[in-house]
């Protein structure tokens, strides 16, 4: 197991949708494990693989005091709407409010290949929705609203390293 660093945009990893996984193999094993214990620091709600530089369906979470993962991810459900700050570890120190649905159920596979689904209100729905959406290959800033993504896009140009 090891913490991984994050892959910050404009990193074209982040913009590439990741591919389903077909196999169990040793290397997923590792997958999940550096997913977990790079998720479990205070502040982190969820991360996906190609955060870290893998381009394979599989995403950590940790919500209040539950941390676990789900592989090949697909969203049955949303309902509802709640708008709220939203970050990403791939943008790092910028916060926007976004519009997301307020429920979200997650379907996948655990590494047994069992069935897996993961639902929430709140937080929840929110790590669900936005966790799918990087292993889609979009972020968060492709979901502001018009004025706030200009905002941020001319911030992280301007604050670019």
């Amino acid at each position: 197991m090891a913490i991984r660093e994050i892959r910050v945009v404009p990193d074209p990893v982040l913009r590439t949708p990741c591919d389903e996984i077909k196999e169990i193999t040793p290397a997923v094993r590792r997958l999940v494990d550096d997913l977990v214990e790079t998720v479990d620091d205070p502040g982190r709600a969820g991360l996906s693989a190609n955060q870290i530089g893998v381009n394979l369906r599989a995403f950590s979470y940790n919500i209040d005091g539950k941390v676990g993962y789900v592989l090949n991810p697909v969203i049955e459900e949303t309902s509802g709407e709640q708008y709220g700050d939203e970050g990403c570890l791939s943008v790092p120190g910028l916060w926007y409010k976004t519009r997301r649905a307020d429920y979200a159920r997650v379907r996948g596979i655990d590494l047994d290949g069992k069935p897996v689904v993961l639902e929430g209100h709140g937080l929840m729905g929110r790590m669900l929705q936005h966790e799918c959406d990087h292993l889609d290959g979009h972020v968060y800033l492709d979901r502001l609203e018009k004025e706030e993504r200009r905002a941020a896009l001319k911030y992280m140009r301007e604050h670019a390293k």
